[in-house]
Formats: C-alpha cells, structure tokens, sequence
C-alpha cells in the first residue's frame, strides 16, 4: 500500500480531486513541478499547498501534450497514500474529450471532425453548437464558416467538448525583430532569463499547427513584456499590442524600442492622443470599445483588419473587455498571446480565455521567483482600525453597498498613513484607493500630488517621471494606477480602499511594489480596513490571494515597530 512506502512522498490526493501538497517533504519541488502542468494552485500558505484538478486544467495539459496516462502517473509517482480510484476515473474522463473533436483544414476549407461516433452524435443535438455547424462532408466532417471558427470553439468548451485547433494561422505580414543584446536606455547587458526563454518556446512549441496561442501568467515585475517581444521575434512578423491604458501604451513602446532593433518609425501607437498604424502597433482596450452612444458600432475594432498582423498580444488579458472577446472570436487565425499575473477573472470567463485567446502555456509562481531573487520579497499587513465614531449612524442606516464605500472612506485611516509614512521615511510609497473625494482629501492633507482619471496623460507622465527618479516620495494614485505601471523603485504600498473583494486587484497593486530592488530587496503592503464592517468581510477575499500565493500576512491593530 501507498501508505505504508511512501512516508516521504509530499502529495495527498482526496476525491473531491484536490490535492494537499507538504512544502517540507524532500520531493516537494519535484511534485510542484510535475503537478504545475495539469493542476491550479489554489492555496499555497507557508507549510501545504492546496492544488486542484478542473476540467479546465486537464484541457490545458491536453493541449500542451500531456496525456492522461501521465497525468494519473504523476499522481501516483507522488502521492503518500492510496490515490481514489474517482480521480483516475475523473482525469480519464476529461482528458478524453480533448481531442476527440477537431478543427482541421482540407484543402482550404475548415472543417471540424470527430473521432468518435457518440461524441458527434452528442454536439449536433445541441442547439446552440448545432446553429454553428455548415453541412456535413462524408469522410470529413462539418464545414465551417472560418468567421465562426472562435464561437464555435467557445461554445463547445461550455458543452465540455473542447476542440484540439489544428487549422493552423496566417503568416502575417513578415517583419524581423530582433533583441538587443544591450539596451539603449541605460546600455546595459540584455538577456533572457531561464523563466522568460521557457515561457517563449512554450508558447511557439508544436509548429504552424500548435505553437503560436497561448497565455503565459508571471507576477508583476518578472518580465511579462520581455517575453512578449521575444515572442514577436520568434513569430516574426507585424504585430498587434492591446493594453489596459495609454501609460501602459507607451511603457510597451518605450521597452520595444530599447529592447528590440527595430526604429521608431516602425512602431506606431493608436490611443485616444494619436493614431499610427505601423508594422508593430500598441493600442489600448478603452479606445477599441470607446463609442459615442451605446448604440454605435465600435468603430475602432477596424484596427484588427488594417494590416495583416501575424500576432496579437493581449496584456493584461484577464481583463479583456466582452467586446474584445467577441471580436477576438474572428481572429482566431491569428496568432495570440495572453499576458497576465492571474487569470483570475471576476466574471468567471476562464474557459472563454481558454477557447479564444489560447490554454495556459507557462505559470511560475510568485514565491518561486522571489527566491530567486527577480522580484521582490514582500510583506503583507492588514491594519484594523475603528469606525469613526461621526459616521456610526450613517454606516447603521446606509445599504450593504453603501456601507462598504461609509467603512472605506474612514477619515481615521489619515491618521494610520501619516503614521507609515513615518515608518518608512526612506521609502518610496504609493497610497492607493478606489474612491476618488478619499483620496483628494488624503492627497490635500498629506502635501502630495493625486493621479485620478481626469488626470491628463501628460500629467500622469510627469507624475510618474518625478516618482521613478526619486525626486517624488509619495505618490497617491486611484485605479488607474492598478495595471501596468512601471514604478520599480516603489516598495511600499498602501492601499487605503479597494473594489469589493477583488483578488484580481489585490494581484495587480501588490505587483507595483514587486521589482526588484537593489541591497535587501524587500517590500510591504499595507491594506486600511475598518474593523467590524463590510470592508473587513470584503478584505478575506482579498487576502485569501495573497496567501494563496504563500505571502505572509499579518492583521494587526496598530502599526509594526521592527522593520524598514
């Protein structure tokens, strides 16, 4: 028995296919390996780890070539007791849907075909993947409309049917990217790390058929645009770039431009400021869904059909936009490349990342990398402090909405961010919030400049100028700062409000204080809640992330003396 052979073995498999995983066994980083390719980490606190087998997270392996055989077998390799027989049955069960349906092309048509009879029998009584399907073609399959390619990809994976793309991609426009080898900004030695060069040949390995659509998920600070233009130049050929804002935009442009040999002639951005469409073109999810009145069309989606771009690369894609979902629906012969630090969406549309833009290629965890020393180490806080005693009977009164916004806006958490500016007096510190009156009144009384949305970019670029060369200390910043700003002298972070229980922003804000620093290399994030309010029930979602993602994290009552 397994029980009785394998006391060193780090793994426990349970039926409800989830799996305990000891960090201090001897094999651990074997098994986390091993485990990394066909299971999601959930929970991964200081001494077991929490992983989890979905249908999704089989599909994923699947489509990287992995089998249910070698699944099962790594299961078993390393588990310390008997595995239940429901989880072999289960990974079988999943794994053998991939695949049995195909979207292949035959003389220039597209077809899909199936490889058992049952299965084709099950898809063509669904109405929904039936509405999809053209007429059949004896010895091939169904016919298919290439602009249904994304949609019928989408709606078999909800049926549970998911379809192996095999069809291939259009070349693109041909276009050589090469990396330097030293960049020009600062004229420093460039390479690739181990990490970034996996995650690239991950994401193009499997030829014109698989390689080339994919996400690859790393933490803030790691790199996520380094591996995107090294998959450019893998690609070589023009390329499309969205990304969350008009800052981010030009963070894309400046690093290719440093990073790359190509000239600035051949790299264009499409924002609300200008509009260049070049051979590589960096644009921004806000203005290809910008409209004047919701019933216009979204003009600017015209962008995708301006060149024959032969990669898109999605930043951020755990934030793709329902229009973009749909547009990237009819792209699908294009090469696609996600970038994200979590694909944890709050609207639960995984599997339409899965179906449309690609499966998971590469995922290092974060606590992987800090100990390699290429993000920062950080330290999480949770600062408790009483209601305000003015604004007890409006919280008791207001709707649980509204009680949210009376218990974020607690004018006593002032009083607690004068307290760690005190405390790290030589750091360079973010206050970050949701509420905009919030954070004028803390911007007002702390003597320190506010970046919001009515910002001008041209503002924000000098805000964030000053920041980054250390003539700016503190800086206080609303939502727009959560994604893709490049702050890397930032260590501290305190975020005095937040959305709700979004784990996705508590990813991104804690990704603003993660580069890596020179000397220690360490961290904090500080998060205000008001104690016994809505706000403190919201923070455990949050705070469950970072604990997944084996942070230490400490709820305290008043502000810790033994650091910085």
């Amino acid at each position: 028995m397994a029980a009785e052979f394998a006391h060193d073995n780090p793994l426990i498999v349970q039926s409800d296919l989830s799996l305990l995983v000891e960090v201090k066994s001897p094999r651990y980083t074997e098994a986390r390996d091993a485990l990394a390719s066909f299971a999601e980490l959930v929970k991964s606190p200081e001494h077991i780890h929490t992983y989890r087998i979905t249908p999704l997270s089989v599909w994923n392996a699947c489509a990287s070539g992995d089998s249910a055989k070698s699944m099962i077998a790594v299961l078993h390799q390393f588990a310390r007791y008997d595995v239940p027989m429901v989880v072999d049955t289960k990974v079988n069960e999943w794994a053998s849907r991939y695949g049995k349906l195909r979207l292949v092309r035959v003389e220039g048509e597209l077809f899909l075909t199936a490889s058992d009879p049952a299965v084709e029998y099950l898809i063509v009584r669904n109405r929904e993947i039936n509405g999809v399907l053209g007429e059949h073609a004896s010895g091939i399959g169904y016919r298919i409309n290439p602009d249904d390619r994304g949609r019928l990809k989408q709606v078999l994976v909800k049926a549970g049917y998911p379809a192996e793309d095999l069809a291939g991609y259009r070349v693109g426009e041909p276009l050589a990217v090469a990396l330097r080898q030293q960049t020009t900004m600062a004229g420093a030695t460039f390479a690739l790390r181990d990490y970034q060069i996996d995650a690239v040949d991950r994401f193009h390995a499997g030829g014109s058929e698989r390689g080339g659509s994919g996400v690859v998920v790393l933490p803030c600070g790691a790199g996520k645009t380094v591996v995107g233009l090294a998959c450019m130049e893998k690609v070589g050929a023009s390329a499309l770039i969205l990304t969350n804002n008009a800052t981010a935009a030009r963070q894309w442009i400046a690093e290719i431009l440093d990073k790359t040999e190509l000239d600035a002639d051949e790299v264009g951005e499409y924002t609300g400021q200008q509009k260049h469409i070049r051979p590589v073109t960096v644009t921004t999810y806000q203005i290809l869904t910008w409209r004047e009145r919701k019933a216009d069309p979204f003009r600017h989606m015209a962008l995708f059909d301006e060149r024959d771009w032969g990669l898109i690369i999605y930043d951020e894609v755990h934030l793709l936009p329902a229009p973009v979902f749909q547009a990237t629906a009819g792209l699908q012969a294009r090469r696609r490349l996600g970038l994200t630090a979590t694909l944890v969406r709050e609207d639960g549309r995984e599997d339409d990342v899965f179906a449309l833009i690609g499966p998971k290629k590469a995922d290092v965890p974060w606590k992987v990398l800090e100990g390699q020393g290429w993000i920062a180490g950080a330290q999480c806080y949770e600062v408790r402090l009483p209601l305000d005693p003015d604004l007890r009977m409006d919280y008791a009164l207001a709707d649980k909405r509204a009680k949210f916004r009376v218990a974020s806006e607690n004018p006593a958490k002032l009083a607690i961010v004068t307290q760690l500016l005190k405390k790290h007096a030589t750091e360079q510190v973010l206050v970050i919030g949701m509420y905009v009156d919030q954070l004028k009144l803390l911007a007002a009384d702390l003597g320190c400049p506010i970046i919001q949305g009515s910002t001008s970019q041209k503002k924000r670029e000098e805000l964030f100028g000053a920041f980054r060369s250390g003539d700016l200390r503190v800086l206080v910043v609303s939502k727009v700062a959560n994604f893709a700003i490049d702050l890397p002298d930032a260590s501290v972070a305190i975020q005095v409000s937040g959305t709700f229980g979004s784990r996705q922003e508590e990813a991104q804000r804690l990704g603003r204080i993660l580069r890596p620093k020179p000397g220690a290399n360490r961290a904090w994030f500080y998060t205000l809640v008001s104690r016994d309010t809505v706000e403190q029930d919201f923070a455990l979602n949050r705070q469950m992330f970072l604990c997944e993602q084996g942070y230490d994290y400490e709820v305290l009552d008043e502000i810790p003396q033994d650091q910085s």
